[in-house]
């Protein structure tokens, strides 16, 4: 498969018409583009709100030598949405941004660069910092990194695997051979829908990436701004978000062990899992009802330890040769 431009600037959106129209002015504004060829394509994941009325009045007026695409995703899921941007994007890399992402004007200038300059990065993360709406607890740096910030200096860093930890796909570059050579078409984990917060679909596709002999990279030459409304500081969401994260690790944390291991390496998770919650128990004690950066803390560790349980009794591990 020969891919006819250089890069391609996917975003994945459902329910974003509020926010599309600041990203594509990010876009519409992109500088140093001038010596390679990229294009943008805009995900709708059955939307339905304005998300396809908003990209048709832009392409009407965009007047840039690079397209502005829409394809209409109807497979709930941001895995099914990153999916379909690999199958059409046209650019040697792909460069994920959801719709409250905010790039600096020579974001794709040095997303493209870094692919060139680093042929065994097969994905590599932005430097990416937070839009609050209001500002949050003191304590909450503890679990930011799970709202898709990653400020982990100015150097760029190759993600090891034994560290076990992974770039988020907000401003996620990706390698086009890479994901097409490594990513199974059907992976187990899809992505948040309504009414069910399992996520880590973006661990799962680089996961697969990173077993197979790819770099993972961190480059802080690409900034972006993530907004954060107040909502997505409310315990309403924060609970159920960090619930979900737990009960997809079974998958995130097996996918990079042998078959024959996984038994050992579950047990050995399972008493890890059952420590931490017995140690933040004895830590925090009565005040787990009022802080509530300990509270997620403590959802992400029973949702980690049950993990496997859940996903086998909701049919996840049957969806592909998870076992083989």
């Amino acid at each position: 498969m020969t891919d006819c431009l250089d890069f391609t600037v996917a975003i994945p959106t459902y329910n974003g018409a509020k926010h599309l129209s600041k990203l594509l002015e990010c876009l519409h504004n992109q500088i140093h583009t001038e010596d390679f060829t990229w294009e943008i394509i805009v995900i709708d994941n059955n939307s339905t709100d304005r998300t396809q009325e908003v990209v048709k009045n832009y392409q009407k007026n965009w007047q840039r030598t690079y397209p502005l695409k829409y394809f209409l995703e109807s497979k709930q899921g941001a895995g099914y949405a990153r999916q379909r941007a690999i199958e059409e994007a046209k650019g040697k890399f792909v460069g994920f941004l959801d719709d409250d992402n905010y790039p600096l004007g020579d974001w794709v200038a040095k997303a493209y660069a870094f692919g060139q300059a680093h042929p065994k990065a097969g994905a590599y993360g932005s430097q990416i910092h937070p839009l609050w709406e209001v500002e949050p607890p003191k304590n909450f740096q503890r679990i930011a990194p799970f709202l898709a910030i990653a400020e982990r200096g100015n150097l760029p860093l190759v993600y090891q695997p034994q560290k076990k930890i992974l770039p988020p796909s907000a401003g996620l570059v990706v390698r086009k051979q890479a994901w097409i050579e490594c990513v199974p078409e059907h992976c187990i984990l899809t992505g948040r829908i309504q009414g069910n917060m399992l996520t880590g679909e973006d661990i799962e596709v680089l996961s697969y990436i990173q077993k197979a002999g790819w770099e993972i990279w961190y480059n802080p030459d690409m900034e972006i701004y993530h907004e954060i409304p107040s909502w997505r500081l409310q315990k309403e969401y924060l609970i159920p978000f960090f619930r979900g994260i737990g009960l997809s690790r079974y998958v995130t944390r097996m996918l990079i062990i042998k078959p024959w291991l996984r038994p050992l390496a579950f047990l050995a998770y399972l008493i890890n899992d059952i420590r931490k919650i017995l140690f933040h128990l004895f830590k925090y004690r009565w005040r787990l009802k009022n802080d509530l950066v300990a509270t997620c803390e403590m959802e992400l560790f029973i949702g980690s330890m049950i993990s496997y349980f859940y996903l086998w009794q909701h049919g996840y591990l049957n969806r592909n040769k998870f076992y083989e």
